[in-house]
């Protein structure tokens, strides 16, 4: 396969701009790191997934309450508790799969 060549004007246009783009200190540690962007950091405490029951019985008690009795405050609780408890058992998910695709990364 050919090689594209530069021209001497091209060449000198590349070594401004790689100039240019090192004394860019955030890019430059953010190339060295080769990170794909800002990561959603998880609380990583070992115990959180012993509290996603709890939490799911209090979102189910709230809602039982909130719609048996139609109070706005109950309402809102049980609203509250719902999205604490997707949360909760979203991030349990994600450390879930990161663990499952590391382990299978290190088996192949």
């Amino acid at each position: 396969m050919d090689e594209a060549r530069l021209s001497a004007r091209e060449q000198r246009v590349l070594a401004e701009i790689e100039e240019q783009l090192d004394r860019d200190e955030p890019l430059a540690r953010h190339l060295r790191t080769m990170r794909r962007g800002p990561r959603l950091r998880l609380p990583s405490r070992s115990g959180d997934h012993h509290r996603l029951p709890a939490l799911g019985a209090l979102t189910l008690t709230l809602l039982v309450l909130a719609v048996a009795t139609e109070a706005p405050l109950l309402i809102w609780l049980f609203a509250a508790s719902w999205v604490l408890t997707l949360v909760a058992l979203l991030s349990l998910v994600i450390r879930w799969s990161r663990r499952r695709a590391t382990t299978s990364h290190r088996t192949e």
